[in-house]
């Protein structure tokens, strides 16, 4: 645990790298303040991308980088947050999105990139696909397997998935904060 205080996300990051563990927390009496600061301090990639339903009730993911995870991706510029949500979801997984939900959360992450700190701000949308689409990976993006799973059926998800992918489906109900905490405890040899 890390107090908000000269918090250094750049110094920090890097501590935590060398030691082969990648959550940490940080205590703070005003988060929004906090993450506020911290974006000021590196560079800041805003996303969007989407919880996916088919008409079976099954949800859609992608294994990019021996992860699964949610399509998402880099907002345009001048591209609003949903249709960049709309436009890397269908992108990513070669189907069309017959409607755009309500939003479901943010999430942050941070990770290196070209040997800079970037804090990624993900706006997450529910999103439902209509009819029978072939899933085709986009490649290019490093994607190498789109499949649909029922919300009974996301052990292997949950298993090999970001904590922030993990956010989004406790914010949707597909796992409970429980289910979340005990997988993040094995995750990290803590259980």
């Amino acid at each position: 645990m890390l107090d908000d205080e000269g918090f250094d996300l750049k110094l920090v990051y890097t501590w935590i790298l060398a030691r082969k563990n990648n959550l940490f927390c940080v205590l703070t009496k005003d988060a929004a303040a906090f993450i506020k600061s911290v974006a000021k301090s590196v560079t800041l990639i805003e996303a969007a991308g989407g919880l996916v339903t088919n008409e079976k009730g099954e949800y859609l993911f992608i294994y990019r980088n021996d992860k699964w995870d949610l399509p998402k991706g880099k907002i345009e510029k001048d591209e609003s947050v949903k249709e960049a949500a709309v436009r890397e979801v269908e992108e990513e997984c070669g189907i069309k999105i017959s409607s755009l939900g309500e939003k479901l959360c943010k999430t942050y992450h941070v990770y290196l990139s070209r040997g800079e700190v970037v804090l990624k701000k993900t706006h997450w949308f529910k999103m439902d696909c209509k009819g029978l689409f072939k899933l085709k990976p986009q490649k290019e993006e490093g994607i190498t397997d789109v499949r649909w799973f029922q919300a009974h059926h996301v052990e292997p998800i949950l298993a090999n998935t970001f904590p922030s992918i993990m956010d989004v489906l406790v914010k949707e109900g597909i796992i409970s904060r429980k289910m979340k905490n005990q997988e993040t405890a094995e995750i990290t040899g803590l259980s």
